[in-house]
């Protein structure tokens, strides 16, 4: 089922469930089915939210807010990065690039579990969890090395300020985000193919609501493919350990050139650069970290769903909001959009919106 399918059921789904608040017979979750390997096997069961059919619903709508939210902010972000010329920047670019991750994340998990929720279902295709799995790789892995670029980029531009323009000029930020988006799509695809030729025997449910790699794993019956995939997985947290031992490496280099600075609105406004792109760095390494390193001791379905729609819903809802928070240029750009959109809107409704030159 493709995504225009998947919203189409959605969007009928709503007509059809409006109504639909007051008590229902509860329906039992699906229940693991044994599959005798993956060549025989269809679909996969992903974790229900809720018994309850008005819990059910509540989650849905909640999906349905924050997906548009994620929606406009974000689209905001690239609508202000693309149309005003001060935010013509290195890091203005690499935002919009992060803007697009956080698009693509969302878009990736959350389609399917408001179709789930408002369908009552909790089945996906095998072909459509290795979509999801291809596409989450992609994304995350993307968005953590465009992280670990734009800390570059603090970097220079507060300890090396006159180098900024030799090591950050256009050539050399768009070979950096290509490198990040390859990076990412390698990562997707080694993972994705490695994950999906092993031999599934021990049923075809997952205890998530998407599609995830350990969850997969449990499912394999195959030893050598499956340490294969636990190799590629190490190499994968050294290369991100890696990056994360930069980002603090970086920062501390950058707090001790701010704390050099002699009047304290220079350190203000340097701490002002750095604090949104140190804010997402934590939430989105603290939430991943802790989903595949947490203790087995503390592990539970529970604990496992907020953490998983931690860093796969909330964290990328939550990215443009913070950045525009504390950037002054970003709110000026973005205040001209929506206050031109409501001014044509008020004068000429069958208009465009003005965007800011």
């Amino acid at each position: 089922m493709n995504c225009i399918e998947i919203w189409s059921d959605i969007v009928r789904g709503v007509c059809l469930n409006f109504t639909l608040w007051l008590p229902f017979l509860s329906r039992p979750c699906a229940k693991k089915q044994q599959m005798p390997n993956s060549s025989s096997m269809a679909q996969f069961l992903l974790l229900a939210f809720a018994d309850r059919r008005e819990l059910q619903l509540l989650h849905f709508w909640l999906f349905l807010a924050i997906s548009l939210a994620a929606l406009l902010a974000n689209g905001l972000i690239l609508s202000a990065v693309a149309w005003d010329h001060h935010l013509h920047t290195p890091m203005g670019f690499f935002l919009l690039n992060l803007s697009l991750t956080d698009l693509g994340s969302i878009c990736t998990t959350v389609p399917k579990a408001m179709h789930n929720s408002l369908w009552n279902t909790t089945t996906i295709s095998y072909m459509g969890c290795a979509a999801q799995v291809f596409l989450l790789v992609f994304f995350l892995g993307t968005e953590f090395s465009l992280l670990t670029i734009m800390c570059y980029d603090r970097y220079v531009a507060i300890c090396k300020p006159l180098h900024y323009g030799t090591l950050l000029g256009s050539r050399a930020c768009a070979h950096m985000a290509a490198a990040a988006w390859a990076a990412g799509f390698l990562s997707g695809l080694l993972h994705t193919a490695s994950t999906f030729s092993l031999p599934l025997c021990q049923g075809n449910a997952l205890g998530q609501f998407f599609c995830e790699i350990p969850h997969i794993l449990k499912l394999s019956c195959s030893h050598s493919g499956y340490l294969r995939e636990i190799g590629l997985i190490v190499v994968s947290a050294c290369l991100i350990f890696g990056c994360f031992v930069f980002i603090v490496f970086s920062y501390v280099q950058i707090f001790r050139a701010v704390l050099r600075i002699p009047s304290q609105q220079g350190r203000h406004k340097a701490f002002s650069t750095c604090l949104p792109h140190l804010t997402v760095v934590s939430l989105f390494s603290s939430t991943l970290f802790f989903a595949y390193l947490k203790p087995p001791s503390i592990s539970s379905p529970f604990l496992n769903l907020i953490v998983s729609v931690l860093y796969s819903v909330v964290s990328p809802t939550l990215n443009p909001f913070i950045y525009s928070l504390r950037n002054q240029e970003l709110k000026d750009a973005l205040r001209k959009i929506i206050t031109g959109c409501f001014s044509e809107a008020i004068n000429s409704p069958s208009s465009a919106c003005y965007l800011p030159h």
